[in-house]
């Protein structure tokens, strides 16, 4: 079921927004939408608790690592290159193969 929110804000801010949706060609309702989904997103939505222990269980742990420098070049020597594999598929589902 789906319910109405009402939302006072000042005509200029309504102007600018319409102004976005138009560019984005939404209407400001669905403007909106895409704006609360995306603050939604990046609110975080786990429990505190949990992301200690598995940050406590993930520090016990001890992995070879080079020189940060070196890691920071390795890194953007990566993304200059571009991505060299395809995207894997999705589970369940069997790329179909070029003749």
């Amino acid at each position: 079921m789906s319910k109405r929110l009402q939302v006072l804000i000042p005509d200029e801010e309504l102007v600018e927004i319409r102004g976005l949706a138009d560019r984005e060609r939404l209407t400001v309702a669905a403007w909106v939408r895409r704006a609360l989904d995306e603050a939604k997103r990046r609110q975080s939505n786990g429990d505190p608790g949990r992301k200690v222990a598995a940050i406590r269980a993930a520090a016990e742990h001890s992995f070879p690592a080079g020189e940060i420098s070196s890691m920071l070049v390795e890194i953007d020597r990566g993304i200059a290159a571009g991505p060299s594999l395809p995207p894997p598929a999705p589970a369940g589902r069997q790329r179909r193969r070029s003749p």
